[in-house]
């Protein structure tokens, strides 16, 4: 293998496209075209830096006899060891992607790395259908800060969103956005928390609403529609459900009927 054959082998093992691996070197695209194409050849500085972002030595860029160290695994895997790393990734494939990878830059069903990309992600950063990771994304999500159909991170945002600043159509957190929203504090067409903001209902110690309900002797509400401060008889529930008839718009009948089920 050339110089060039190993460089493009590297980059793409790495996922790593060109215009990315020359922002980390700081050269054009075009220079990486070229050192794969063999009509170019990196400088002393930039050799140095691809050993060292690859993990290979320097004899195994220059020297074309030498070859990657890969072995077949009993499980069918193909390893890639170089220096303090060592890449894994499954023989097997489903989708055109390994059955599971290992690496920095990890894609595969089943990825794990610092960036992961695959059906199943666990890495600092993790995109997938069930991701996992510091920065998440996907349709089940968990992280630190994640984005998802279902989304549980310190940070949230997803259709059903949980976590300690949560932001979704569902939504439940100290500190929660969303149409249906319960919290701490919570703010939403229709919330509930302690403190409580919503557009059309609202049930917390400090309520505000159209319709507004507080739940203890000592809450302070404010209902432009309907309010009550303690227990509520099966007179008072009706008359909520008469009001938020009156006031939700057709587009939200559904959140409507989602709180109304909750009701005596």
């Amino acid at each position: 293998m050339t110089l060039g054959d190993k460089l493009s082998k590297l980059r793409k093992e790495n996922n790593y496209t060109q215009e990315q691996l020359a922002d980390i070197l700081g050269v054009s695209r075009q220079a990486i075209s070229k050192w794969e194409s063999n009509t170019a050849y990196p400088e002393t500085d930039k050799m140095i830096r691809i050993s060292r972002l690859f993990n290979c030595s320097l004899d195994y860029l220059f020297k074309e006899e030498i070859e990657a160290d890969r072995n077949i695994q009993p499980d069918g895997a193909a390893s890639y060891s170089s220096g303090s790393r060592r890449e894994k990734k499954s023989a097997r494939t489903l989708w055109g992607l390994p059955l599971w990878h290992v690496g920095r830059n990890a894609k595969g069903v089943v990825a794990i790395g610092m960036n992961a990309k695959g059906i199943i992600a666990i890495g600092l950063k993790a995109k997938g259908v069930i991701a996992l990771g510091l920065l998440s994304f996907g349709v089940i999500s968990l992280g630190l800060v994640s984005l998802g159909f279902i989304s549980l991170a310190l940070v949230s945002l997803g259709v059903i969103s949980c976590g300690t600043f949560a932001a979704g159509i569902f939504a439940a957190g100290a500190i929660s956005l969303g149409i249906i929203s319960t919290g701490a504090i919570a703010v939403g067409e229709f919330s509930v928390g302690a403190l409580a903001v919503g557009k059309y209902f609202a049930l917390g110690d400090n309520a505000r609403a159209m319709v507004a309900i507080g739940i203890a002797d000592t809450s302070e509400v404010s209902g432009s529609v309907f309010q009550k401060i303690g227990d509520m008889t099966s007179q008072d529930y009706a008359a909520v459900k008469e009001a938020l008839d009156s006031v939700v718009p057709g587009w939200l009948s559904w959140a409507k009927e989602i709180v109304k089920f909750f009701m005596p």
